[in-house]
């Protein structure tokens, strides 16, 4: 009896768990149907696309606008260094015979020196800035509410112009000396390299790197400040008669690129001079005293020296970067989505 009462209670122990187990089941797939579910809200964003694909995305547009948008300016830019660098005072006329000058003793080509060395630096500068840019919109909230947060998004381009000059600035330097020198001076990226190291030594390489940042934090911020407020103005008040687009981005980028130029124009010239003093015999060893010596030769102005230039090139350039990079991004992530949501075979 004994016995049969112990095989009945295990009986019905066992039987109670299995229900028990039975009953739970359901509950537990919809637990882990849950943990799926956030995991890939988590993965995928809002609009289908995931964030492996959003960088890659940002990276690819923002390559190819930046280098689209350099190489369209890069005689006016040769034209500004020049300038910048040297106590000749600037004129649109000065600037007119500068580049007739050049085109007589170098030829057309010439007012493209130092492009080739631009792209090595711009393209990778360009695609880690743009991506950079929505990585911290994301990462500080603010995707879709740059209206209700002006701090945050200046904060976002700021931080997407020191991410983006911290990562390339030495391929910059190299760029301002070709862009100064004549072609026996410098002839290759590697030859400059080289001379740098061996007569400078390794911290040359990042010698106005300092007035790089003062300067990029202002630029790089009014730069999408500006573009973003701009662009979602636009939206808003062009709604019965909309802009296209890539004209939409072209405007605002325009005149993001003027905010932006007139803001750290200063710390433009300190830089350029603090990197091309070795090769005109001059010494710009910090950002004071080159503020001291530039203002002592050459006078307050010196500061703004080819600025109506850049009010020029400027615009151009930001513009065409601008409506490049969003108009390459948005198809890039349309085949993307297109092809997740189309029906497999």
């Amino acid at each position: 009896m004994v016995i049969e009462r112990i095989q009945m209670s295990v009986l019905t122990s066992s039987t109670t768990q299995a229900s028990m187990l039975q009953s739970s089941s359901p509950l537990l797939m919809d637990v882990q149907d849950v943990d799926s579910t956030k995991k890939q809200e988590k993965s995928v964003g809002y609009d289908g696309i995931s964030n492996t694909q959003r960088v890659w995305t940002s990276l690819v547009s923002g390559a190819i606008a930046g280098a689209l948008a350099k190489t369209a300016i890069a005689p006016l830019d040769r034209t500004k260094i020049n300038f910048q660098i040297s106590q000749q005072p600037y004129s649109a006329k000065a600037a007119l015979n500068f580049i007739i000058n050049t085109l007589k003793t170098e030829g057309l080509l010439s007012l493209w020196r130092g492009n080739s060395a631009t792209m090595v630096r711009i393209v990778p500068y360009s695609a880690v800035q743009f991506t950079a840019h929505e990585q911290w919109k994301r990462i500080l909230g603010i995707n879709g509410t740059e209206r209700e947060k002006p701090g945050l998004n200046f904060l976002a381009g700021a931080l997407a112009g020191i991410t983006s000059q911290g990562a390339t600035y030495p391929l910059d330097l190299m760029r301002a000396r070709m862009a100064v020198t004549q072609k026996n001076e410098y002839k290759t990226l590697r030859q400059i390299f080289v001379r740098i190291y061996m007569e400078e030594g390794v911290l040359a390489y990042y010698r106005g790197f300092t007035a790089t940042l003062l300067g990029v934090i202002p630029y790089a911020g009014c730069s999408f400040f500006t573009y973003d407020l701009f662009r979602n103005l636009l939206t808003v008040y062009t709604v019965r008669f909309p802009i296209p687009g890539f004209s939409t981005s072209l405007i605002c980028g325009a005149i993001a690129g003027m905010v932006a130029q007139t803001s750290s124009y200063p710390l433009d010239i300190v830089r350029r001079r603090m990197q091309t003093s070795a090769t005109k015999g001059e010494h710009y060893h910090t950002i004071s005293s080159t503020i001291m010596k530039v203002y002592r030769e050459e006078g307050l102005m010196a500061f703004y020296k080819g600025l109506s230039m850049n009010w020029v090139k400027g615009p151009i350039a930001v513009g065409i970067s601008f409506a490049t990079y969003d108009t390459i991004r948005d198809t890039l992530r349309k085949i993307i989505i297109s092809q997740s949501t189309s029906p497999k075979m």
